[in-house]
């Protein structure tokens, strides 16, 4: 469906990220990951989807928090590949406190990764996606978009400004063959959200499977994961011809959660 195009998805060397790279990957996409992790797992990860898929697959360690690695980054794709078709930003952060005692610090530090680095990718890659005049901008955003939960005043800022960019973008971008949509699960069951539950056993003396149906309990009234693999099957959904016409628009993967 997709032969021939190439992706760059932050932070994809775990979770939702790798579950996308994985799926656009399986479609004929040469993919560019990004991340953070141990340089030789890495250099696995990047050579076994390569050999599974078939498919370029390159590596960049940029840190999407600054925007001049950003920029380098999105250039360093269209390099390796000789175009960038597909963008999804996934990378994220997360630090939770209430707001009189949440640190200034680490409120910059969840905008800059969760928000103003896809604004930094998006406006280095579109020049080339409209000379070409088709490109699949996808942001990874989050029920958190749509709703907001206590303690996760910068997540949840970040994720609604997210999805607002979205929307401009998808605007601007209409008359043309470039789309610009979000994703938005709900819980994933990813390094960030295991340290989440990690927490809150310690919190509450609990055990892990007690700290998990905790966390989906209050949330996501299917009482389920959603998986990184259904994640790539809706981005895959959303690069499609089906999804012409879809831009601007927030699709929800999430369980129910924001349905109630």
């Amino acid at each position: 469906m997709l032969q021939g195009k190439a992706a760059l998805v932050t932070g994809s060397t775990s979770g939702i990220g790798l579950g996308v790279a994985r799926a656009l990957a399986g479609q004929g996409v040469s993919v560019m990951l990004n991340g953070f992790g141990d340089p030789s797992q890495i250099e696995a990860l990047r050579a076994e989807l390569a050999a599974q898929s078939g498919m370029p697959v390159a590596y960049h360690g940029a840190d999407v928090g600054d925007p001049d690695q950003v920029a380098a980054l999105v250039a360093a794709t269209e390099q390796a590949f000789g175009s960038l078709d597909i963008l999804v930003n996934n990378a994220g952060i997360q630090h939770t406190d209430p707001v009189e005692r949440f640190p200034q610090e680490r409120w910059d530090a969840v905008i800059a990764v969760n928000l103003s680095a896809a604004f930094h990718a998006i406006q280095a890659a579109l020049p080339g996606m409209k000379v070409r005049n088709w490109g699949r901008i996808i942001n990874i955003a989050s029920a958190h978009a749509l709703t907001a939960s206590i303690n996760k005043a910068a997540y949840v800022a970040a994720k609604h400004g997210l999805l607002g960019l979205t929307k401009v973008v998808g605007l601007e971008t209409a008359e043309t063959g470039i789309t610009c949509t979000a994703i938005c699960p709900g819980w994933v069951r990813t390094p960030l959200v295991e340290k989440q539950i990690e927490a809150l056993a310690a919190r509450d003396g609990t055990s892990i499977d007690e700290a998990v149906a905790n966390l989906l309990g209050p949330k996501q009234p299917s009482k389920q994961f959603v998986t990184p693999e259904q994640i790539g099957g809706a981005a895959l959904f959303l690069c499609s011809s089906a999804a012409d016409q879809m831009t601007g628009a927030a699709l929800s993967v999430d369980g129910g959660w924001t349905a109630q």
